[in-house]
């Protein structure tokens, strides 16, 4: 299955409380983390809704 790397770039803060929900439920607690998930939609559609605050590439 195919992976995704997902880096938190800008912080969260003044932002929506589920969007600083979904930052969490993706695994992050720091800037500048790093998060591999497998591609599903379910990640897809968490990562559109903060993609204004994350960085994602595909990783073979």
């Amino acid at each position: 299955m195919a992976k995704i790397r997902i880096t938190y770039k800008k912080s969260a803060i003044g932002y929506k409380k589920d969007q600083k929900e979904t930052i969490r439920a993706l695994g992050f607690s720091k800037l500048n983390q790093v998060v591999e998930h497998d591609d599903n939609p379910v990640i897809r559609g968490m990562v559109n809704k903060v993609v204004h605050l994350v960085v994602v590439e595909e990783v073979n």
